[in-house]
């Protein structure tokens, strides 16, 4: 593919990744006037993103999946044109039920995008200039986390809530558009009918269950009977999975690519510092709002300088990871990751702002240095076959890892604020500041493990590609 029409592909791709994490984040900020306009309570608008969430999570690996056998391009494009469908009805005020619809047509859309947006990225580059591919996806990223809560606000302050979705629709022309011109065509190789029916409905009903079965983790507390009935049958369908997987002639998700150990670090390393972001992510606003006393603002734009780390330090990554080690990279930023951890984990009552903005600064500048090597790793361990797959499961373990950090984050920091207090405890406590003080060192003390685990998995992959094991 020549320069200008790859530089034209992923800027189509971006596109798309930008307007998923700018949707989710101005949707965010959106559900307290959404609420109050479609006249329903919080607890049922949440639905508008805990569905969103659901439906992707559960149809990325059948959308990658059907990726390999028709085409990773044609999927990407019957995405970009449902995600624009569903953003435009997402802005019309039918009422809650409506609303839930369209953004079951979203994630749909969203779902077909982001289990081959990193396949089509790797089929566009060359190895030695993939990481660099992949780090241009990630500031659009980046992009998106920075702009979402200014443009939700703007758009809020001046504008119906429905232009957050409709501002979707003149981006997502555009991009497919473009995509529709410069993208790479595939020739269909296989056939519809290979696609495993059976196990993508086993999956998504093992994903919903999962779902739910955190949800009411976070609810009902780590001693409910239905939570751990829920996890039960959670471990029993993904048996059931596996199983039908191992069983059918056409699987939905091949198992022989789990043979690689270098594919599983990358993606099991992936899913570690996700879900340790999303921990972040969770304590940060209470301990900068609830404990702290900053205002909502403040708090935002202090917080906003962990994406624009990203954005800035992401492209840096990609270049030095197409000229140097990538597994070097990866694991300097895991590193720094470590570091800014034990930042988070000293934070107290008059922590300065120079220690603040310095430890966040550091923790996007280090997830900006291990994202790109470490996607483009993941890709390099597969053949062109397991593109589409290896792409959606990268992108699950991403969804999944903003998911389980947030359980993880709001259980560890309730379980040790109601083991101070004697007494059960799912919200903030005036009265005892030191008590979430305390809370939230315990839970980034977890998240620190949970990095600590990925840098050995990493250093352990170094060590195996340095040649002193054979693959």
């Amino acid at each position: 593919m020549i320069k200008s029409k790859k530089v034209l592909a992923l800027l189509s791709i971006g596109l798309f990744a930008f307007m998923s994490t700018l949707d989710g984040s101005i949707v965010n900020i959106a559900l307290p006037t959404i609420s109050r306009e479609l006249g329903v309570g919080m607890q049922e608008v949440t639905w508008t993103v805990t569905v969103y969430l659901v439906v992707i999570s559960g149809l990325l690996l059948l959308f990658g999946r059907l990726g390999d056998l028709m085409g990773k391009t044609t999927i990407f494009r019957y995405g970009t044109l449902i995600f624009t469908v569903g953003s435009l009805l997402a802005g019309f005020n039918f009422g809650l039920s409506f609303l839930i619809v369209a953004r079951i047509v979203q994630a749909i859309g969203a779902a077909m995008t982001m289990s081959n947006s990193f396949g089509i990225t790797s089929m566009i580059s060359t190895p030695s200039t993939r990481a660099r591919s992949m780090s241009i996806i990630a500031m659009f990223v980046s992009l998106g986390l920075i702009s979402g809560p200014a443009v939700g606000g703007v758009l809020l302050q001046f504008l119906p809530w429905s232009y957050i979705f409709w501002l979707n629709v003149p981006i997502g022309i555009i991009a497919a558009a473009v995509g529709h011109s410069v993208l790479p065509r595939e020739t269909q190789s296989t056939h519809i009918k290979e696609v495993d029916i059976i196990g993508a409905s086993q999956l998504f009903l093992l994903i919903v269950v999962l779902f739910l079965s955190l949800n009411s983790l976070q609810s009902l507390g780590y001693a409910s009977t239905l939570t751990w009935l829920g996890l039960f049958i959670t471990v029993m369908l993904f048996i059931w999975f596996i199983m039908t997987e191992r069983r059918v002639k056409h699987p939905l998700l091949a198992l022989a690519i789990f043979k690689n150990k270098l594919f599983n670090i990358s993606v099991i390393s992936s899913l570690l510092v996700f879900t340790s972001s999303a921990c972040n992510n969770i304590l940060m606003p209470f301990y900068l709002q609830n404990y702290r006393h900053f205002t909502a603002g403040f708090s935002g734009l202090l917080l906003m300088s962990i994406p624009a780390a990203m954005f800035i330090f992401a492209p840096i990554s990609g270049v030095l990871s197409d000229k140097l080690n990538k597994e070097v990279i990866t694991i300097v930023g895991l590193t720094g990751l470590v570091i800014s951890q034990f930042g988070y984990i000293v934070f107290h009552a008059e922590s300065t702002f120079i220690w603040l903005i310095g430890t966040f600064i550091l923790n996007g500048a280090a997830a900006g240095l291990f994202q790109s090597p470490n996607n483009a790793l993941v890709m390099e361990n597969v053949t062109h076959q397991y593109f589409g797959i290896a792409g959606s499961l990268n992108a699950l373990a991403r969804n999944m890892g903003f998911v389980l950090g947030t359980v993880l984050a709001t259980t560890l920091l309730f379980i040790s604020m109601s083991t101070q207090l004697n007494r059960h405890v799912t919200d903030y406590v005036p009265q005892h500041p030191e008590v979430f003080l305390n809370g939230m060192h315990f839970a980034f003390y977890v998240s620190l493990g949970l990095i600590l685990v990925a840098w050995c998995l990493v250093a352990y992959r170094l060590w195996r590609n340095s040649g002193h094991i054979a693959k």
